[in-house]
């Protein structure tokens, strides 16, 4: 597994309220929805950079304002079309 380090300054989590901890679960969970928004992640590969089940990572994604539908309108439509 790969490690990567990102320094915070103290003052960003005195902003936010929250400690490294809930810092670190809440950044790993953004980009991985942004990841799953931008199609460069498999909603699986995207549960698991977050630590999420895939359906945890699927419920949480509203609360970023991302569809957790990968699928395009009209890919949808045909799919609906050839059922």
């Amino acid at each position: 597994m790969s490690h990567i380090e990102l320094d915070v300054p103290d003052q960003v989590l005195l902003s936010l309220k929250e400690s490294e901890e809930e810092f670190d679960r809440e950044l790993r969970t953004m980009a991985a929805v942004k990841l799953l928004e931008l199609k460069k992640l498999s909603s699986g590969r995207a549960a698991q950079l977050a630590g999420l089940s895939r359906v945890e990572l699927l419920m949480s994604v509203g609360r970023y304002h991302v569809s957790p539908f990968t699928q395009s309108i009209s890919e949808l439509d045909r799919d609906a079309a050839n059922a």
